[in-house]
This record gives structure tokens, sequence and C-alpha cells, in this order.
């Protein structure tokens, strides 16, 4: 085809995401998107185009593998979407059971400010690195209480919700993004395992580490800028929190922060225990038998979080019962709130993975690899820089970070094969250009998991991020320019911290907007004057 593996495959994405950003409108947005790539597949046939947008596939020809049929049913996408709706379950349950409000009220005790909500949200961000949708949701649903109390707004929790979900589970080497790494580099010829590859790109994915950085700094130095700032303001002034409203918490005097505890902690540990059990760790005659770091390289988490959160939520309707805080008829119409309340989720992700789907089939991975072997050969140096941007502007374009390390790790390897530690820092940059360019994306599945988590307008999450990840692309890209030099991380990764808190300072000097209540109330006294 005509349009396949030329700059017009990236066309589609590029439609979708510009549309969003200027209308918020999220659904039209990403049908505007597919159906743009639909009518490059069809040619502009309006029939075909239907075929291909529903189908994936026009009369006898082969398979293409678009369409929303396709998306919907595949193995993973299904997994995927079960998990969403257990864990929209598991929400309901907690909260009509009232553990939601019993936390809330404990939090409002020991939490005494918003540094500290933010603090405690981004810690358990940081303690759930298993996987980054399991993470998204479950600090998402735990937290909202704790930063509600403090009237921090539901863009700043979505915010922090992903900066430590996809940046802190590529620096986990027990995790699911890890496995997806260390699988993909495995079938290729480096002398080292996938996991070790891993493991020692870990000091240079500049982006993940002073992500984190940022994100501390930012809630000790209490300013925001951007629209960031102007939904925190209204958050903290005018309690308007931006959520969508459908959360409200129900009160039970005969609950306890453990009712909300519990079920959270055997969530947690069924989910870890489910991707071990599917990577076979306890399977004498699978790979990942008796080893933890091979059960999770192994592992399918599509298939080990539904298994996990199912047990979960089993068990948690028993407890629940037992402590007869729910009666049976509102534990069971929880099934239906819970499916409701992710239908949004679900709805953009469908429509997101189709756009995914029409983009690859027009060959943007294909384009892309080209123009990175053609500049591969006279760079060098210069070249982890230049794979971090390429990295990013694959993965804001189609949305996926495991894909774009997927197409740019093979690419990548025989460059460097003669440079072990200049192979380190190219494969660094591309695991950093996927994360940051994951966050960039209002295709970005993650991106809407932590929409969905923080219960916020997935639109309104993607606009006050944005400015913050390009924050700390600028930062990356020129610690990757340094790394391409120095090749040493004892050094460039302290240079990165130190360019990170420079770069606080200099933000909070010029364009920040202080958010504190001394700030405001000087502000308003000044003003009023």
């Amino acid at each position: 085809m005509e349009f396949v593996g030329t700059f017009w495959s990236l066309v589609p994405p590029i439609v979708a995401i510009v549309l969003a950003l200027v209308t918020k409108e999220t659904y039209t947005s990403l049908f505007v998107g597919i159906l743009a790539g639909a009518l490059l597949l069809a040619k502009f046939d309006p029939i075909a185009t239907i075929n291909y947008i529903i189908l994936g596939t026009v009369g006898d020809e082969e398979e293409m593998g678009v369409g929303f049929i396709n998306a919907i049913s595949d193995p993973w996408n299904a997994g995927i979407f079960i998990f969403l709706v257990m864990l929209g379950i598991m929400v309901a349950l907690i909260n009509a059971a009232g553990g939601s409000s019993a936390f809330g009220a404990w939090a409002a005790k020991h939490v005494k400010s918003r540094v500290g909500a933010m603090l405690a949200t981004f810690l358990m961000g940081c303690l759930i690195f298993v996987d980054d949708y399991f993470n998204c949701l479950t600090v998402g649903a735990v937290m909202r209480p704790v930063t509600d109390e403090e009237k921090i707004s539901r863009a700043k929790l979505s915010y922090i919700i992903d900066a430590t979900a996809a940046p802190v589970c590529m620096i986990a080497p027990i995790s699911s993004w890890a496995a997806a790494v260390s699988a993909t580099a495995s079938d290729l010829d480096t002398g080292v395992t996938g996991i070790q590859l891993f493991i020692q790109a870990i000091p240079y994915n500049f982006y993940s580490l002073l992500t984190i950085v940022f994100v501390v700094g930012l809630a000790i130095m209490q300013f925001d800028y951007g629209p960031m700032a102007k939904a925190e303001l209204a958050a903290y002034r005018e309690g308007e929190l931006g959520g969508l409203g459908e959360d409200e918490r129900v009160h039970n005097d005969r609950a306890n922060l453990w009712d909300m505890l519990i079920p959270v902690i055997l969530l947690i540990a069924f989910c870890i225990v489910g991707m071990m059990y599917v990577g076979g760790f306890w399977d004498p005659e699978a790979e990942g038998f008796g080893d933890l770091s091979l059960a999770f390289a192994n592992t399918d988490a599509s298939v080990g979080l539904p298994w996990g959160s199912l047990i979960a939520i089993v068990i948690s309707f028993i407890y629940l019962l037992a402590r007869r805080v729910l009666t049976f008829e509102k534990a069971t119409r929880c099934i239906a709130d819970g499916f409701r309340a992710m239908v949004p989720a679900m709805l953009i992700l469908a429509f997101a993975l189709t756009l995914k789907l029409a983009t690859t089939a027009l060959g943007a991975d294909v384009y892309v690899a080209g123009l990175m072997e053609g500049q591969a050969a006279g760079l060098y140096s210069m070249l982890p820089a230049f794979i971090f941007l390429v990295a990013l502007g694959l993965a804001f374009s189609t949305g996926t970070s495991w894909g774009t390390f997927g197409i740019l790790i093979p690419i990548v390897l025989p460059v460097f094969a003669a440079q072990p530690e200049l192979l380190t820092i190219g494969i660094s940059a591309c695991l950093a250009g996927a994360v940051c360019g994951d966050h960039c994306s209002p295709i970005s599945d993650t991106t809407i998991m932590a929409s969905a988590g923080a219960n916020i307008r997935h639109v309104d999450h993607v606009s006050t991020q944005l400015p913050y990840a390009l924050t700390m692309a600028g930062v990356s890209f020129v610690m990757f320019i340094i790394a391409g030099f120095v090749q040493n991380w004892l050094i460039c990764l302290p240079i990165g911290v130190l360019l990170t808190i420079v770069l606080l300072f200099a933000l909070r000097k010029t364009v920040g907007v202080k958010i504190s209540p001394d700030a405001i109330a000087s502000s308003e006294t000044a003003a009023e004057a």
C-alpha cells in the first residue's frame, strides 16, 4: 500500500492527539484518529473503511489485525479489561462497606499537611512496583480520600500516580516491565542475559530516576506551574478538586481502617502471587521454577493480574460479609457498580488500542526504524540522545512504551555491539524515551489508567501533566548528551540530580505558583491591599 511505512503512518495518532488537546474531547478525537487510519488503509473507499474500523479486514484479504473487534478480542487486551472490572468491583466493595470513609478519617488525623499527603501517595506508588496498571488503579483508589482531605487536585494526584507507575516499574528488576525488556533482549546475541542488560541500564535511565526526584521536589517545595498550578489553586481555594463526582464515600459506623487495608493487602499479595504462578514459579517443568526473576520474566500480566484480583475479591467479599459491614444484597450490587465505574476507562482504552492497531498496520514502526537505522552510522557519542528523542516520538505517536522498546532495542543493540558501556546507555535512552513518550501521549494505556485511578477527565490529566513530562524530557536529553561522552553513571547521575534540583529552584523563582496556606494567605492579602 502506498501509505504503509511512510510518514502517513504517523498521521492517525497525530490527528487524535492534536484534536484531544484542542477540543478536550477524548472519545471523538480517538475515533477521528481511527477513521483517518482506516481511510488510509482502505485507500479512501467508504465501505472498506467501515470494514477496517469494525472487522479489521476487507473481503478475503489477509488479516490486517486492525479494528475494534481485534482490539477487544485480543487475549492480552481482554485480560486487562477483566482486571479493570475486578479493580472497579474491589473499589466499590470497599466504598460500600465504609472502608474508604474510615481510611479518610484515619488519614485526616495522621496526615497533617499537603506535603505529607503527596509524599504518602508517592511512597505508596514506589512500593507497588510490580505492574503499572496495578499501580495506577490501586494507588488512586487508596489515596483519593487522603488527597481530597488536604484539597489536592485530582490533576496533581493523577500526575503523582503516573510518575510513580511506569518510571518506578522501569527501574524495578522484578516487574512486568523488566520482564518485557528482558524478553525483548533475550533473543539477541549480546553476551549477557536480558535481565542483566535491564539491571545495567537502570543507573542511566535518567527520565525515570530524575522524574522521581522532580516529584519529591515539587511536593516539598510546594509549588506548581502551568495548567497544574491553576488546578491546584482551584482545589485549595474553592474545593474544586476536578474529579468526576462519582466516588462519594459511604459512612458506616461499623467500618474501621482494616476494612480498607485488608482488601488492598489481599489484592497486592494475590496479584503478585498470580504473576508468579503464571510465570511458572511453582511449576517444576517451567523455566521460572523456583527463580523469582525468571518467573517474572516469563509471566503474563494480562493473566496473572485477573487471576490474583479474582481471588482477592472473593476473600474480601467473605471478609466484609463476616464483619457485617455489608449485607449480601449490597455486596452483590457492587459487582454492577464496579463495572459501571470502569466503563469510561474501558471505552477510552478500547479506542486507544484500536488506534494503535491501525498505526501498526500502516507500518509506523517500519518508518521509524528506517529513520533510526539511516542515522545510526555517523553519530555514535550523540546517538543516545538521538535514540531518546526517537523513542519519545514513537511512544507519543503510538501510545505504547512496550511497543517502542520492542521496535528499537533490536536496532540499538547491533549499533553498539563493540562498546558495552555505550550499549548500556543506548538501551537506557530507548527505555527512558519510551516512558517519557508514554507519559506525554493522550492515547497511552498507562496514562488512561492514571486518569481512571484519580477519577479525573482523561484530557485534564494529559494537559496538566504534559508540561511536567516535557520539562523532564529536556533534562533527560541533556543528560544523554553528557552520558554519551562521559560514559560513567557515577558521574552522570549526580549531575542529573543536581541539574533537576537547580531547575526546580529556577522554576519556583520564575513561573512557579506557591501552593501553601501561608503563600495563599499572603497573596490574598496583597490582592486586597
